[in-house]
C-alpha cells in the first residue's frame, strides 16, 4: 500500500513539474491583425490568437507607429473573465467584479487593482502600413506546430 502510494505522489509530482516548467515553450510568430488606417485614436479590436487566446488592440494615439496601439489579454486575472475597453472611461473593464484597468493594463480598481495584477502584453509592429502581433502558436499532439 506504501508503494502504491508513493507511486501515485510521484506521478502527481512529475505532472506537476512538466506543467509548471515545460520542456519546449510554446513557439511564436507575428500575425496579420488589420491595416493601421483602418483604427481610429480609441476604437478596439478583439483578436483571438491561433492557440485562443483572447486580446484586445487598442489604438492609444494616431503617429501610424506600433507604439500606436496596445494588445493585452482580455481574460482578467482575478477569476478570468472578459475584459472589454470602455473609449468613453478610459480604461478596461471586467464586469464580473467591478475590475478597472488603466489604457497600459495595469489594475487600479476592483479586486485586481487590491491584488497589483496586470493584464498581460502582446508585443505589435507595423509594416507597410500593416499591424501585426506576436502570439504564441498551438502545439499540436506530436510535438508539431500549427501551420497557419
Amino acid at each position: 500500500m506504501l508503494a502504491a502510494l508513493l507511486a501515485g505522489y510521484g506521478r502527481f509530482a512529475s505532472m506537476a513539474v512538466e506543467f509548471l516548467y515545460p520542456a519546449n515553450p510554446a513557439e511564436q510568430e507575428w500575425q496579420f491583425v488589420a491595416a493601421v488606417a483602418s483604427f481610429l485614436k480609441g476604437d478596439s479590436l478583439a483578436y483571438r490568437a491561433p492557440r485562443g487566446d483572447k486580446v484586445t488592440i487598442t489604438r492609444q494615439a494616431e503617429s501610424g507607429e506600433a507604439t500606436d496601439f496596445i494588445a493585452l489579454s482580455s481574460t482578467c486575472p482575478h477569476l478570468g473573465c472578459q475584459v472589454h475597453w470602455e473609449a468613453h472611461n478610459d480604461r478596461y473593464f471586467c464586469p464580473c467584479h467591478n475590475g478597472v484597468f488603466d489604457p497600459s493594463g495595469k489594475g487600479i480598481g476592483g479586486p485586481p487593482g487590491e491584488a497589483g495584477q496586470s493584464l498581460p502584453r502582446f508585443p505589435l509592429k507595423v509594416e507597410d502600413g500593416l499591424l501585426y502581433i506576436l502570439v504564441p502558436m498551438e502545439k499540436l499532439p506530436g510535438g508539431g506546430s500549427q501551420e497557419a
